[in-house]
């Protein structure tokens, strides 16, 4: 199979520990408050930033016809749009949004789960994707890593 031999599914590795942070301030409380409207006011700033920033993600590849979701096939290297500002602009909307979440319930455990996320992320998705662009496109890949961050 051509794709990249994910260990844990992106959304997952940001929205579990999320989920987890949530439930933990549900039943146990924060041990720290967050400023009620101002952390609510970022976070929804944060959630208006993933939905513009994935949402041109997602046009620049719909109009390359390459593959959405994470684990398909990569016909190519994108290198404009988001993709000429960060290797991972799905992966970085991805964790503005859980911010944002964490932000507007507010939770301090959901917040201070966001780090735990990324480096799943890291882990899970993001080196095996890694591994295998560089295995496909081999120079090209390497080029395009040493021009963009991973993610800003």
């Amino acid at each position: 199979m051509d794709a990249p031999p994910f260990r844990i599914w992106p959304p997952l590795a940001l929205g579990l520990p999320l989920g987890i942070g949530l439930l933990l301030t549900a039943t146990i409380d924060d041990p720290a408050s967050l400023p009620g409207n101002a952390a609510r006011w970022l976070g929804g700033v944060l959630i208006a930033a993933f939905t513009v920033w994935n949402g041109w993600t997602l046009i620049v590849m719909a109009a390359h016809r390459t593959s959405i979701l994470p684990g398909g096939a990569t016909k190519m290297i994108l290198q404009s749009g988001p993709f000429g500002v960060s290797r991972n602009p799905l992966y970085l909307g991805l964790i503005a949004l859980t911010a944002g979440l964490a932000l507007i319930v507010p939770s301090t455990w959901g917040l201070l789960s966001v780090p735990v996320g990324i480096a799943a992320l890291r882990w899970g998705a993001i080196a095996p994707e890694e591994r295998y662009l560089a295995a496909k496109f081999g120079a090209e890949y390497d080029a395009y890593r040493s021009r963009v961050r991973r993610w800003l």
